[in-house]
């Protein structure tokens, strides 16, 4: 059986004027053309109007009647004030679709968004879309001058579904524009790491959405630093922020010096504070804050960090009056947390509120097959800021590549590591080329590089071959890894579940003291 066609719409106080005159017969009025369409029959015609349009309406509803006697005229009072008002509008439209008694099963709905001021049409939209209404838009409009007098009262109508993926070219549109956010985030580069593009797309659509703190850990140089100044970019370009980026490494805070550049001080505060200072935190009102290393903040600080997050509000060093800031607050890490809380160097409460999306950074070796787009990055990069054309020598680039992705690439630095050595290769070009001879002096100065006085001279030991490649095995276990913990599960995932209470991490650890190592000295290659 066919659903009858209802359409809900608003008395058009301008356009549905009709007149006494027979000719208003030859005229557009969007609701009675709307019901002259030979095409698309209305069976029921629900009409908004005001108290004062009474009158105006019924006499619509009589020619409605005279050329679509099969319509069904419904008038129905809704008492507007202001009908420029949107919050009174939108509560009226509301208020009428809360109550009506919707029958999807036999009948289908649209909405004219037409007649009725502009406001009146947004919340028509907003109301459909939000499927308060369960309904269709309906659009009207004039027909073109040169057509026949029926053609011109009737007009034409257009039915807007607002389900995008019945629309080819927007939802074309959609994902060219999220994949250019993506990119965006990336710099361009056509990175292929499964894991980190699916990473990099999720961390998209956080960006655009949420507003919450957003925790970045990785081993130092994976890029957390650019990847949170792309995201303030990126919210920027959709009006999502309308502050500045202000960013800090907070290994570089100590004393009454962090509490100062975070949270700003009064004159007097302490020895040398000639001057009230705002703070980094008042600085980034209406933006984005990135504390890098956030780890390394003092349990002072970390509690004031919480009740400026929480409260948006905070007081100054010295002060005992507060002050406000609005902020969106980016940390990143390249500590192991859990083991940072458990050592008591790290509030919990804290850890919980900026740890609502948190993104794991691989290190460069765990995504070797990036090596090559992002070498071409640093040259592009390099080229722009020298304003000088260099390029590899067709042998050099391979001889290059194939070491940088080989196993005796260890890249503790990771991508800025990766990073200095173009810049170095390319300072050395002469005439814009990277040859062999510039390639492999660079080879052979990342091999003395990381050849360090601690894991080259435990592996040179007069030790068993059987513990020197075990040895080598958990090295290179750990480069990979983004924490402690992390190495020691992967190392011991077998073992681990014959005891009751296992602790990878220490066992790890107590594993590299037996040659004179840490995780620390791992990491930071010495």
């Amino acid at each position: 059986m066919k659903k009858r066609r209802v359409v809900i719409g608003v008395l058009g106080t301008v356009l549905d004027k009709r007149g006494k005159r027979a000719n208003r017969f030859k005229k557009w009025r969007p609701t009675v053309g709307l019901c002259q369409q030979a095409d698309f029959p209305i069976d029921r015609l629900e009409l908004l109007h005001q108290p004062r349009d009474e009158n105006m309406a019924q006499r619509l509803a009589e020619d409605v009647a005279l050329l679509s006697p099969r319509t069904d005229v419904r008038p129905h009072t809704v008492t507007i004030n202001d009908p420029w008002d949107f919050e009174e509008v939108y509560a009226a439209f509301l208020d009428f679709a809360t109550h009506y008694p919707f029958d999807t099963e036999n009948e289908e709905y649209l909405v004219h968004i037409t007649t009725g001021t502009h406001v009146a049409q947004i919340c028509w939209f907003l109301l459909t879309e939000a499927r308060y209404l369960p309904a269709s838009l309906l659009q009207t409009s004039p027909a073109p001058k040169d057509s026949s007098d029926e053609a011109i009262a009737a007009g034409k109508y257009s039915v807007i579904d607002l389900d995008l993926s019945r629309y080819s070219t927007l939802t074309s549109r959609f994902q060219h524009e999220q994949q250019q956010s993506v990119s965006f985030l990336k710099a361009g580069i056509e990175t292929r790491n499964v894991t980190f593009n699916k990473l990099i797309d999720q961390i998209e659509r956080v960006a655009l959405r949420s507003c919450a703190p957003i925790l970045l850990t990785g081993p130092t140089g994976a890029g957390k630093s650019f990847l949170a100044k792309r995201i303030f970019q990126l919210r920027q370009s959709r009006h999502r922020v309308d502050g500045k980026f202000v960013a800090i490494n907070c290994a570089t805070l100590r004393g009454d010096n962090a509490m100062s550049t975070l949270f700003g001080h009064v004159k007097g505060a302490f020895t040398g504070a000639l001057t009230p200072r705002a703070g980094l935190l008042r600085e980034a009102n209406g933006g984005v804050l990135f504390l890098d290393e956030i780890a390394e903040l003092g349990l002072d600080e970390q509690a004031m960090l919480l009740k400026a997050i929480e409260e948006k509000t905070f007081f100054p060093f010295g002060s005992d009056k507060e002050v406000h800031s609005d902020f969106q607050l980016i940390a990143g890490t390249h500590r192991d947390m859990r083991q940072w809380i458990a050592e008591g160097r790290f509030r919990e409460d804290l850890y919980a509120r900026i740890n609502m999306w948190s993104f794991a950074l691989p290190g460069l070796i765990q995504r070797r097959e990036d090596i090559a787009p992002n070498v071409e990055y640093e040259l592009g990069r390099f080229t722009r800021e020298q304003q000088s054309q260099v390029r590899f020598d067709k042998e050099a680039r391979e001889r290059y590549l194939s070491f940088a992705c080989s196993q005796q690439a260890v890249w503790r630095g990771n991508f800025r590591e990766l990073s200095a050595s173009i810049t170095r290769t390319a300072t050395l070009a002469e005439k814009g080329r990277i040859t062999l001879a510039v390639v492999d002096e660079e080879i052979a100065r990342l091999k003395a590089e990381w050849q360090t006085t601690g894991e080259a001279t435990i592996i040179n030991q007069e030790i068993d071959l059987f513990d020197q490649r075990q040895l080598e095995t958990v090295l290179d276990v750990c480069r990979t890894s983004a924490s402690l913990s992390e190495a020691g599960r992967m190392l011991f995932a077998v073992s681990r579940q014959k005891k009751a209470n296992p602790n990878d991490a220490d066992r790890l650890r107590k594993y590299l003291a037996r040659f004179g190592l840490s995780w620390e000295s791992i990491h930071r290659g010495t």
